[in-house]
């Protein structure tokens, strides 16, 4: 294989790579039991899969997404692509960032979380983000290049002990109701894989791969498409690896009811106290400081790197406020939405998340079938508008939102698996190869 293309799989890795992403695995194995392997499949099949097949999406065309989102509307396009980037922004993934770091470098050595502690650690590291964000130099990358090997080869090492202290002890699933299928436990942690972010992720990041690939010397004429495919094989195995290493090691961990209780009663999140108990177990004390500082690091990186885009694009669409301006207040929101707790903020998320990862995955779909089927505009609208519509209704008539009362909601096919979406992604296709069969035709070679 080519070097080029191995060194841009790896800067793929990086990019998807966040210290945040390795909490949720341990908890899925920790929770699923006898089911999980269904259940890790269906994370990595979101954690993994879909991202780097929107990375292989965006290459169809050398407009990537934006061009894409125009068949849509143009409007609609800067609309969706705002949400995607305050999410990934300062909504959920950066304050996320913070409350990690907080619950994986402090919280183990203090004894619990506090408001107070929070907050200050909260101060210091968001400080030190806008810092760094307002003022980028080599000193970021420099960090990100180092840290990046060094925290997977922890992690490695990490999986390496565990499998030796941890094979052959089972945990009894605590959500029974969840897991009590094979299917049902497969759907679960299908829209587990929300949580890492990484499919709405690499719509916005897609250009950067594009860019790194054409730096290395390929072109639309010599071929783009099967280097980002080679690039993209990469990371999905380095991704795929760790994910179904660490939920392995979550599903194998001796968690006592007597840790549950304490868990509980001091608010913990069980996500990051697994992954913390699992280093220090492996490694001892030093485990626990290793993985602690590494990971706040880890998170420092990609907090800074998220201001910066962030900021930047928003700039692009706004010019009227400065670049440095757009850095602070992203920064000072993160800051504030970091000192809810890391609970708070990946509950918040969640919402938000069911509503757009289905226009996401229904935009790849459509991109996908255009590169075989020349496709009218008037499908991108239709399916588009079916799925947006049905997402939003969708979580509005939730229990957990319960702002629309809609029981038709909970008899749509495929709801119980949080698909409901697909059928009218689906149907609106159809229709717009219908009734748009004479208007040109969008067709990717």
């Amino acid at each position: 294989m080519n070097k080029k293309i191995v060194v841009v799989g790896f800067m793929l890795f990086a990019i998807f790579f966040g210290a945040g992403n390795l909490i949720f695995p341990p908890k899925l194995g920790f929770i699923s039991g006898t089911y999980f392997w269904p259940a890790i499949i269906g994370f990595i099949v979101t954690g993994v899969g879909i991202p780097l097949i929107t990375i292989i999406a965006g290459a169809f065309d050398e407009g990537g997404y934006k061009a894409a989102l125009r068949n849509v509307h143009p409007v609609f396009g800067v609309i969706f692509l705002i949400a995607i980037y305050l999410t990934i922004g300062p909504l959920f993934a950066i304050p996320r960032t913070g409350a990690t770091s907080y619950e994986m470098a402090l919280v183990p050595f203090i004894g619990g979380p506090s408001k107070l502690s929070l907050f200050l650690f909260t101060l210091i590291y968001f400080g030190i983000s806008l810092w760094l964000a307002i003022n980028p130099s080599k000193m970021v990358d420099r960090v990100g290049a180092i840290l990046t090997p060094v925290l997977l080869v922890s992690i490695v090492l990490l999986v390496i002990r565990g499998i030796f202290m941890f094979a052959g002890h089972d945990t009894t699933p605590t959500d029974t109701e969840t897991f009590k299928s094979g299917a049902g436990s497969f759907f679960t942690g299908f829209t587990e894989g929300y949580l890492t972010m990484d499919a709405i992720a690499a719509i916005a990041f897609s250009v950067i791969v594009l860019n790194a690939i054409k730096d290395k010397g390929f072109t639309r004429e010599t071929g783009i498409l099967k280097p980002t495919i080679l690039a993209a094989l990469i990371a999905a195995a380095a991704l795929g690896f760790i994910y179904l290493t660490l939920g392995w090691m979550g599903n194998h961990y001796p968690l006592s009811a007597e840790q549950l209780a304490f868990i509980d009663k001091n608010g913990l999140d069980i996500r990051t106290y697994l992954l913390t108990h699992m280093a220090n177990d492996a490694f001892g004390g030093f485990g626990k400081v290793l993985i602690g500082v590494i990971v706040t690091l880890a998170c420092l990186t990609t907090s800074i790197g998220l201001i910066v885009a962030v900021s930047e694009y928003f700039y692009e669409i706004f010019p009227k406020i400065s670049y440095k301006v757009y850095v602070v207040i992203f920064t000072l929101f993160s800051l504030l939405l970091a000192n809810q707790g890391l609970q708070q903020v990946i509950a918040t998320s969640v919402p938000v998340l069911l509503v757009l990862y289905p226009i996401g995955m229904t935009l790849v779909l459509l991109i996908v079938l255009s590169r075989f089927i020349p496709t009218p505009r008037l499908s991108y609208q239709i399916a588009m508008a079916f799925v947006t519509v049905i997402a939003i209704l969708s979580v509005l008539s939730s229990k957990d939102i319960g702002l629309l009362s809609l029981p038709v909601m909970d008899h749509l096919p495929l709801k119980a698996q949080s698909m409901e979406w697909l059928l009218f992604a689906l149907a609106g296709y159809v229709l717009g190869l219908i009734f748009g069969a004479k208007q040109p035709k969008i067709k990717y070679n």
